[in-house]
């Protein structure tokens, strides 16, 4: 049928009072109206009086078509209504650009009306959990006004937000407000005022979206409903989509589509996934984790690891007792081994507060076993047990239930693991095992390195502590005492603290080896030793044991308590902060804020961020309080910088509950106080990609009139997007450019932290422009960030790495680059060979959760700017890349797991050769042009005599002009030559190395076996499989300790021997005032020869050194007073 030219005539039938042709009118439109629509618009009057007649007969077709023609208007709101109306007639399942764009606006409709009846509630969040006292702490602003909303610029901005445009992002609010409670969906009422929307259009928009839910179901495509539920906040329909997505699946169905149905745990997954990574406000995030938590539970076989996930960011510790004590009840090998996994997920991923009350609430734990504490209390009060536990673990820790052998023994097992002392012990055996750190280039960058200069032994050190950490090699030590005995003052502090750092983990030898530089009890007439080794010794002794509460934290309290010198308890401040990292313990905060009112600079900076430290994201309202008054009390920029570093680690991932306080610090005057509120800020939502975060950095960043704040601003945006490291190098491509150095500074160390292990090939090409910048301090940094982001790779992962470390090595042996770069270079070179070349450097655990100790470490290290000790904090972040598969008795098996690559793709990257000696530079001759005449006459007269020519006279030439073309000739025509043909091809020779290794490749057989705690990067696990028919793991493999299960338990098994256990001989400390003399006598002995004493370790042969109290020699000449500056003034002339 040929279709319609014009629709004149066809709506001229719509004024007509026959209803017939009305009908008829519609039906015809309705089939071309694509075409005819323009014709129609001006009849839509027309259409919508026929809709509104109660006695049309075709009303929902009339409505079809008024949507349609409002389609086309691009009315949508209106094409929406009348389509939503139209009822049937409006086809969902139909394919076309009406019905999808109709529906995606159902769609949008339907979450914003959900989402309205519960708006976000980051305000009454941050009212609930911080105190509006808290705002009373800082000072007024302007006109007594002490909060941003009361002024109408910032003090430290030169504009306001209230000056920003009105479709300016930084002028909007950061939450959206709704003026009353919006419903209508889900039977929520009065939402008629909200987008126009009558209760029956939510009525009918309600059938739609569940009609379109319904065929996503039928069609297997749960994910799309989970989105759109979470994203309307409707909790009750993701837990029925779960629901249904388990019960589709048990039934065999199959989808529409010929599709496989996801499994449950599939489904379960990705929610935890978008929960984890997507929602962004904390309190929604835990509501769908409580869902999680209930839906994972009701199930007959239980996903425990999902499981302990949501208990762990819910901070559930009671229940995390109970999960255990369930698992180890059933008391098969299998659930055994399934606690003990549990057990090392939770150390991985949780606090040492959150630790110890798990311990405590465990059976066999004599202080406060439930089964037998709350049973005395009971007996004593007269009182029946009416506590209920969680519904899914109601039955899981009877009080009256008594253990057998092997259920006290799990329990113990379990006890160990939580506190650490396993997961410790193996890490630290496969560092020691598979050191492969190249001694060249620690040995290059001593010897390039004057170690007179301060900030070049302080350099060494730290790349010797970086190389070596974890893995207790402290031969470099041993080997150059001589150098080792130019550390003075606070040098000697920082290489004292480098022990730490290589003996971290060493917790069975730990205080053995720095008993010699521990400070020691006064002894009248004696000599106590440097204050600098006692400080650093305790600073060292807390990074060996590091987020492990021992008996070495209350051995640092004692000496930090005792302690008089400023030094000592500088070093003790960091020492506590350290090992009792996130505990919360009131007793060593009060130790701290006794020594920090001292107002003392020297302690007070290292005082306030060791409170931050034992208040790790307690959010304690109280330390804050006291905090931010003593911040504006003190005249001390260092204690100042400090406490602002303590406030920001006190609300570590706290997000939306440290707004308060985020507001407070950036609207103070003072410049450091802002640099803290901006560290808030990266700690508060580090990980979690907050839009709101992001936007009031980059705000900062380009706006406060504080070059430190822009810095930390632009640095901070690390912290914020390490999850999405792709994004981060487009983010601040403009800033790496910008015109501030310190901008540039604070993009390059962004890219660093946020790229850190990926050897991103976007954020080394923004980097590798920045190593060549003007300013000393960005290349410094853009050095660093690129070790970062290199750690770990190898030639064949990324064939820019070999010209970066001979950048690196470059940069150390230019005699004409600045000092900064040189030691940014020397920490670069250990950064890149962190942990013996088996460590990345990682802010997430390896099952996705924050490291905590990692992201502390790395916001601690960045301060390296303003404190080069302080930089030993970034070993913290080092994470060893292995995989320890450890049996249910918790022993190492001696077996073989299989890599599905090839050798070299994840092998470590070649050391360096070694050459004899340099050969010295070819230095260019000058010749003069006489000599040049003479020789090429010489070479004429050869030539004719070979030739048995007759010599002719050289024709006479015409004179130059002496001028500016008079030039002495010299022989550079080879080396410009190389010079330009080096630049020419360098990018050349790059590609056909890349080839090269791409061919090496291809040769290469794919497949090879690795013995048990063996180097495996996170890109190769997905390449490892455990062909073993013996040993089966628990779980999938995400790197670190795997439990694995022994088929045949009754055969023997070959284990392997733990070789890190070693005894290590101190050196002894003395006792009385003769024995120290002959102690010092002795080691200077030792510093002639050296290798008198070839067999101690490294610690005890330095501790002599290190000891040593650095004095002037009597009689030695005083440095002569400056002279008084001479000056004119106008005056004298008068």
């Amino acid at each position: 049928m040929v279709g319609l030219t014009s629709a004149a005539g066809v709506v001229g039938f719509l004024a007509e009072p026959d209803t017939d042709l009305q009908v008829f009118a519609l039906e015809k439109l309705n089939e071309q109206i694509d075409s005819l629509w323009t014709e129609v618009a001006d009849s839509i009057g027309e259409i919508e009086a026929l809709y509104e007649d109660d006695k049309f007969p075709e009303r929902e077709l009339a409505a079809l078509v008024a949507a349609k023609v409002y389609y086309n208007l691009q009315a949508y709101n209106e094409s929406m209504n009348f389509a939503l109306c139209a009822g049937k007639l409006f086809d969902i399942d139909k394919e076309g650009e009406f019905e999808d764009t109709i529906v995606s606006k159902c769609v949008d409709t339907y979450i914003a009306l959900s989402a309205a009846q519960k708006p976000e509630t980051a305000a009454a969040n941050i009212s609930d959990q911080v105190p509006s006292q808290l705002i009373t702490s800082f000072p007024a602003l302007q006109n007594g006004a002490s909060s941003t909303s009361a002024v109408l610029a910032s003090p430290t901005t030169p504009f306001s937000q209230t000056a920003l445009p009105s479709k300016s992002l930084l002028s909007r609010s950061d939450s959206v407000s709704y003026d009353a409670p919006i419903a209508g969906v889900d039977g929520v009422t009065n939402a008629q005022n909200f987008l126009g929307v009558s209760p029956y259009i939510q009525k009918q928009l309600h059938v739609v979206i569940e009609r379109l839910f319904e065929r996503c179901y039928q069609e297997g495509r749960y994910r799309q409903v989970i989105g759109i539920a979470i994203e309307a906040r409707n909790l009750e329909k993701l837990r029925q989509t779960i629901k249904r997505s388990r019960e589709d699946f048990k039934k065999g169905k199959r989808a529409l589509r010929d599709e496989t149905l996801e499994h449950g745990e599939e489904i379960m997954d990705y929610v935890l996934d978008i929960s984890m990574d997507i929602v962004q406000e904390r309190s929604f995030r835990n509501e769908i984790l409580d869902l999680i938590l209930d839906l994972l539970s009701d199930t007959s076989s239980p996903e425990y690891f999902q499981i302990a996930k949501c208990i762990l960011y819910l901070n559930e510790d009671d229940k995390a007792s109970d999960i255990l004590v369930r698992l180890i009840r059933k008391g098969d090998p299998k659930s055994l081994a399934v606690a003990y996994q549990v057990a090392f997920d939770m150390y991985d991923n949780s606090t040492q507060e959150f630790l110890k009350k798990v311990r405590e609430s465990l059976p066999g734990n004599p202080q406060s076993d439930p089964a037998v504490s709350k049973t005395e209390k009971m007996e004593e009060d007269g009182t029946e047990d009416t506590d209920e536990l969680h519904p899914q673990f109601s039955q899981s820790n009877g009080t009256s239930e008594s253990w057998s052998d092997e259920a006290q023994k799990a329990f113990r097992r379990v006890g160990e693991i939580l506190q650490g002392t396993k997961s410790i012990e193996l890490g630290l055996e496969f560092l020691y095992r598979n050191n492969r750190t190249d001694k060249q280039v620690l040995n290059k960058i001593k010897d390039s390195l004057e170690a007179r200069n301060s900030i070049f032994h302080t350099a060494v050190s730290l790349a010797n502590a970086f190389m070596h950490a974890g893995t207790t090699n402290d031969r470099f030590f041993r080997e150059n005492l001589e150098w080792l005995a130019k550390a003075v003052n606070w040098s000697k502090f920082t290489a004292t603290a480098a022990l730490g750092v290589i003996h971290r983990g060493n917790l069975s030898q730990g205080q053995k080896l720095l008993e010699p530089y521990l400070p020691k009890e006064q002894i009248a007439g004696a000599n106590a030793g440097s204050v600098y080794s006692q400080g650093g010794s305790l600073y060292a002794l807390g990074l060996i044991y590091a987020n492990h509460e021992t008996v070495a934290l209350d051995l640092i309290r004692k000496h930090f308590k005792e302690a008089e010198e400023e030094v000592v308890q500088h070093g003790g401040a960091l020492g506590l902060g350290v090992a009792g990292m996130a505990t919360g313990d009131e007793g060593i905060y009060e130790d701290l804020r006794s020594v920090l009112w001292s107002n003392s600079a020297i302690n007070g900076e290292a005082v306030g961020i060791a409170m931050g430290l034992i208040m790790l994201g307690t959010a304690n309202i109280k330390a804050l309080e006291e905090m931010i008054q003593y911040a504006h009390e003190t005249q001390h920029e260092k204690i100042v910088r400090g406490l602002a570093m303590g406030m920001a680690l006190i609300m570590y991932a706290r997000q939306e509950a440290a707004d308060e306080l985020i507001n407070g610090l950036l609207d103070d005057p003072d410049p450091i106080l802002r640099y803290g509120g901006i560290q808030t800020i990266a700690l508060a939502y580090c990980g979690t990609g907050s839009n709101k975060a992001v936007r009031r950095l980059l705000h900062v960043a380009v706006s406060d009139v504080s070059d430190d704040v822009r810095r930390i601003a632009v640095m901070s945006l690390g912290f914020i997007l390490f999850r999405k490291p792709n994004s981060v190098p487009r983010m601040v491509e403009l800033l790496s450019e910008s015109y501030n150095p310190h901008v540039r500074y604070g993009a390059a160390m962004a890219l660093g932290i946020s790229c850190a292990g990926t050897g991103l090939d976007l954020a080394i090409d923004l980097l590798e422009p920045m190593i060549k910048d003007p300013t000393d301090f960005v290349r410094q940094g853009a050095l660093m960030a690129l070790s970062m982001i290199m750690v770990q790779q190898n030639e064949a992962m990324n064939p820019k790495v070999g010209t970066i470390r001979k950048t690196l090595q470059k940069a150390i042996g230019d005699r004409h680059e600045d000092a900064m770069t040189k030691f940014g270079s020397a920490v670069s070179l250990g950064i890149i060979d962190a942990g013996g070349r088996n460590c990345t450097i990682s802010l997430q655990t390896q099952t996705g959760n924050l490291n905590m100790a990692g992201i502390v470490g790395m916001a601690v290290f960045t301060q390296y700017w303003y404190w080069f000790p302080l930089t030993h904090f970034l070993s913290l972040s080092f994470t060893p890349t292995a995989v320890i598969a450890v049996d249910q008795d918790l022993e190492v098996p001696n077996f073989k797991f299989h890599s599905a690559t090839r050798p070299s793709l994840f092998d470590y990257p070649p050391e360096q050769e070694a050459k004899v000696e340099d050969a010295p530079e070819k230095v260019k001759t000058a010749v003069l042009s006489t000599t040049a005449q003479a020789k090429r006459r010489a070479q004429k007269k050869e030539k004719a005599a070979r030739e048995g020519g007759m010599e002719v006279d050289q024709a006479p030439t015409t004179p130059r002009l002496s001028g500016a073309d008079d030039k002495m000739d010299t022989d550079e025509g080879a080396s410009k030559t190389d010079e330009e043909r080096k630049d020419g091809t360098a990018k050349e020779g790059e590609e056909k190395k890349a080839e090269g290794i791409r061919k090496k490749l291809e040769k290469e057989k794919v497949g090879y076996e690795l013995e048990n705690m063996s180097r495996v990067l996170p890109a190769q696990l997905k390449f490892i499989s455990f062909p073993d028919s013996r040993y089966e793991p628990v779980k999938e493999l995400t790197g670190g300790v795997v439990l694995v299960t022994d088929k045949t338990p009754s055969e023997p098994k070959a284990l392997m021997e733990l070789k890190a256990r070693k005894t290590v001989k101190p050196a002894v400390a003395p006792e009385s005032l003769q024995d120290r003399v002959a102690q010092a006598f002795n080691q200077a002995a030792d510093v002639a020869t050296p290798q008198r004493r070839s067999g101690a370790s490294g610690a005890a042969e330095a501790a002599g050194i290190l000891t040593a109290i650095d004095e002037d020699p009597e009689g030695g000449e005083e440095a002569p007073c400056p002279r008084e500056f001479d000056y004119d003034t106008d005056a004298g002339e008068e």
